[in-house]
């Protein structure tokens, strides 16, 4: 991460960039008092003014408990898909690969924590995989995108994929226990199976 932050200048979001050319990460302001809290979860003049360009057709929200790792998942093309990613309850480990042929940061990854607190949120272009490893006891992920499911466009890789070198965390989150993951995604190819032709910008 940069460490560079711009002003969303409208609503006083917070944006910051990653050496990884794409992805965003939106910091809300959380007005707090003693009933609870409140937030602008998503506006869409705020991403026009940061320069988050999608429109978004599709809400999704996952449930997930401690220790479940979801990923690392694309759509391919023409389907891929942009994803706006943040957390409602709990807390994850949000992982991101970039797969664009041609971006000077091919392969590499970003990790970032997402939690019902901070309210921050990911925002992940196409071109990426992406995945999780849920942290808090009950943990909903809801991620808004910006083409439809298309079933017979999905596609993975496997997460412990040595090609890739993803630091999970498993021993500081998980005190060494493996992750918990579905049959599919414990089948995902590797980087050297294959790879989806991305483009880059």
């Amino acid at each position: 991460m940069t460490g560079e932050r711009d002003a969303a200048a409208a609503r006083g979001v917070s944006v910051e960039r990653f050496d990884v050319p794409g992805p965003l990460l939106l910091t809300p302001i959380v007005r707090r008092d003693d009933r609870g809290y409140f937030l602008e979860r998503w506006r869409d003049d705020v991403c026009a003014a940061v320069g988050l360009d999608a429109r978004f057709v599709q809400d999704n929200l996952s449930r997930s408990r401690r220790g479940v790792l979801r990923g690392l998942h694309f759509q391919r093309a023409p389907h891929q898909q942009g994803k706006l990613v943040s957390v409602v309850r709990g807390r994850v480990l949000d992982v991101i690969v970039d797969l664009r042929r041609g971006s000077p940061t091919f392969l590499r990854h970003l990790a970032v924590l997402l939690d019902d607190e901070a309210h921050r949120q990911l925002w992940v272009p196409p071109g990426f995989a992406h995945g999780f490893l849920a942290l808090g006891e009950v943990n909903d992920v809801l991620y808004k995108v910006d083409a439809y499911h298309a079933p017979e466009a999905e596609g993975g890789l496997r997460w412990d994929d040595p090609a890739l070198g993803i630091d999970w965390g498993l021993d500081e989150h998980l005190g060494g226990e493996r992750p918990s993951l579905s049959a599919r995604d414990g089948a995902l190819p590797t980087v050297a199976d294959g790879l989806p032709d991305f483009p880059y910008p």
